[in-house]
């Protein structure tokens, strides 16, 4: 690449964050391409009948909003205070977004990029030399007509999100028998209450977990429940508390708290369909077919315990992908699987009770990776830590950009 040349920038994943830094880079006049394996917000879609804890004004940006109205000017935002779904956000910020001028042109949706390397250059060779910067990232990409192909670009920022399931066994390994049964688990949010309503209507369910996505899913199984009283579910989590969901002392998110509330109110009622299991975790599970059920077994405060079940919700959180990035050179934390510089600044704010809420970016230095100009951006940066904010990752995005201009005071989101 000549000195004169813009860099080219290859953006993976056509969500919030990578939506938002393209926006970013085209108002700089850099050469973008965004590579999406599904639609715009894939991932939101995927869950996208449950009502987000943040208002919707957290969740945009004045640089994304001016581009929409400047798209569509009668186009109209929910309110800046209203805790709207995520198809909502999708159908009222996304997907607008990505149709914006600015970015016309740069969007290949269906398209998976498997894995990056660099032209020329192998993971071990010139660990901390200039010279790496030099070669182009090679792009191996596969469309939705299974076709491959190699794209190069100069900049990489990956805001793919983090979209893999963990597993149910005990040590955070597979369970017996759950790589088998996996094509029949439900691993995410189920919309239990709408398209997914005949899966679980009447059923006897086995519901693992203890994050606010397992309090999402009981609290509607339980709705489920009074209307069809031979729904069951029997809840496990593998803490000792009979509480399974912390609550935020003095929650500024009210529907954060009110969802914590009812799933441990559930937690401790005998009467609601709900049987809740503390410190248990998974030993084996044995699947009959699709749709025939499963066997489970496992250990309850050290004891067996056995249950045939016709349905399995697996809220047990997310990790990030990084076969992507398996050939450059990518500094993990063994603990987070997130960048490791960041993971560091984050584990201290951790360390110091610092609520999700009231977390800032932690500076640009903190995105830097090993690999020169490879950045990772959004909620894969804070790899299993599951406090990450949109906020955050346009504060990210604002941080990346000054790094890669060289402008340390760059700032589009502030108002002139």
């Amino acid at each position: 690449m000549a000195k004169t040349d813009l860099p080219r920038l290859a953006i993976l994943g056509a969500g919030p964050i990578g939506l938002e830094a393209a926006l970013y880079a085209r108002r700089l006049d850099l050469p973008v391409k965004i590579y999406e394996r599904g639609r715009v917000g894939e991932h939101w879609l995927r869950w996208g009948q449950v009502q987000l804890f943040t208002p919707f004004g957290m969740n945009t940006t004045p640089l994304g909003r001016a581009a929409i109205k400047t798209n569509n000017a009668r186009h109209e935002f929910p309110a800046e205070t209203a805790c709207i779904t995520g198809k909502e956000h999708v159908s009222a910020y996304l997907d607008p977004l990505a149709k914006v001028d600015a970015l016309r042109g740069c969007l290949h949706a269906g398209t998976l990029v498997l894995q990056i390397g660099r032209h020329a250059t192998l993971k071990g060779d010139d660990p901390g030399e200039t010279r790496r910067a030099r070669q182009p990232f090679r792009l191996l990409v596969r469309e939705g007509n299974q076709r491959e192909r190699i794209e190069e670009a100069d900049i990489v920022l990956d805001c793919t999100g983090t979209f893999k399931h963990r597993w149910l066994g005990d040590g955070g390994i597979p369970a017996v028998g759950e790589m088998a049964a996996e094509p029949h688990i439900a691993y995410g949010l189920e919309d239990v209450l709408g398209e997914r309503r005949g899966a679980y209507a009447g059923r006897n369910i086995l519901l693992v977990g203890s994050g606010y996505s397992a309090a999402t899913t009981v609290t509607c199984l339980a709705t489920l429940a009074e209307k069809h009283p031979d729904t069951w579910v029997t809840w496990l989590a593998r803490g000792a508390t009979t509480l399974p969901i912390k609550r935020v002392a003095g929650d500024p998110l009210r529907e954060r708290d009110r969802l914590a509330v009812r799933a441990n109110t559930l937690a401790t009622r005998v009467d609601a369909n709900v049987e809740f299991h503390p410190q248990t975790v998974i030993d084996a599970i044995e699947s009959a077919g699709p749709d025939k059920g499963f066997r489970v077994s496992a250990r309850a405060a050290g004891k067996p315990f056995t249950r045939d079940v016709d349905r399995i919700i697996a809220n047990v959180g997310y990790t990030p992908d990084s076969d992507l990035y398996r050939e450059l050179q990518v500094h993990e934390c063994y603990a987070s699987a997130g960048p490791r510089k960041l993971a560091l600044a984050l584990a201290l704010a951790d360390q110091r009770g610092q609520d999700s809420l009231k977390q800032s970016s932690q500076g640009a230095e903190t995105l830097r990776s090993p690999e020169p100009n490879f950045y990772i951006l959004g909620a894969k940066s804070y790899g299993r830590n599951s406090n990450f904010l949109l906020r955050v990752g346009f504060d990210q995005i604002r941080e990346v950009f000054s790094l890669i201009s060289g402008k340390p005071n760059l700032d589009l989101y502030k108002k002139p």
